[in-house]
């Protein structure tokens, strides 16, 4: 059974732990407090979840899910992640992190943000444009006609690969918005944020292509 370390344990982490354990997926997941603050989720996950400490949920992992903010210096567990994709999930919110001017000018992404402070691992942006409960209520069967659509960022084709697969094994469509410089077209403010929860293959590459650089966060 694949094992996804997952460092984060809020609303988004626990939803895609969910999702995962529901396709078939086994789960060691961390957050900042210690293993024993999660005995309560991992119960609700049943016996394919256990809790563990960040660096070890990384370690744990065939491949990891960050679920928290990006620091402007590095909090992640960068050697238990090196050699594996690492699925980040996060959004920049100013009025959540402060000001990061590289990010405020446009220099870079929030995500090749991540790529840099993890050199070893392989980042992809994932899950960043649903609202953590729909990754359960909105999921549907390949071909159905109301299915939506994710897009992945990433500068290795093998990650998009594995988050190719995985939207499809949660019941979703994806679209590949790839290299990380690209990322910023699902930021927040943006149409393919806008409309998450009514887009479908389409509908999402549409919306990619209307983004605008400087979308208010």
């Amino acid at each position: 059974m694949t094992t996804i370390g997952i460092i984060g344990a809020g609303e988004v982490g626990s939803q895609i732990a969910r999702a995962a354990i529901a396709a078939g997926y086994s789960v060691v997941i961390a957050n900042s407090r210690g293993p024993e603050t999660l005995a309560a989720l991992v119960t609700e996950l049943g016996p394919s979840a256990r809790a563990a400490y960040a660096r070890d949920a990384a370690a744990a992992g065939d491949f990891a899910v960050v679920a928290v903010p990006l620091k402007v210096v590095n909090d992640m567990p960068a050697e238990e992640l090196a050699g594996k994709i690492v699925l980040d999930t996060n959004n920049y919110m100013v009025w959540r992190d402060g000001n990061i001017p590289v990010l405020d000018s446009g220099e870079k992404t929030v995500h090749e943000l991540r790529q840099e402070q993890l050199p070893a691992s392989k980042v992809a942006k994932a899950f960043t444009h649903i609202q953590a409960p729909r990754l359960l209520t909105s999921a549907r069967p390949a071909g159905a006609p109301d299915r939506l659509a994710l897009s992945v960022s990433s500068n290795f084709p093998e990650a998009v690969a594995l988050v190719t697969r995985l939207y499809d094994q949660f019941g979703f469509d994806t679209v590949d918005n790839s290299p990380l410089s690209e990322s910023w077209r699902t930021g927040p403010g943006q149409p393919a944020w806008i409309r998450h929860a009514h887009q479908n293959r389409e509908e999402l590459a549409l919306n990619l292509r209307r983004a605008r650089r400087h979308a208010p966060a």
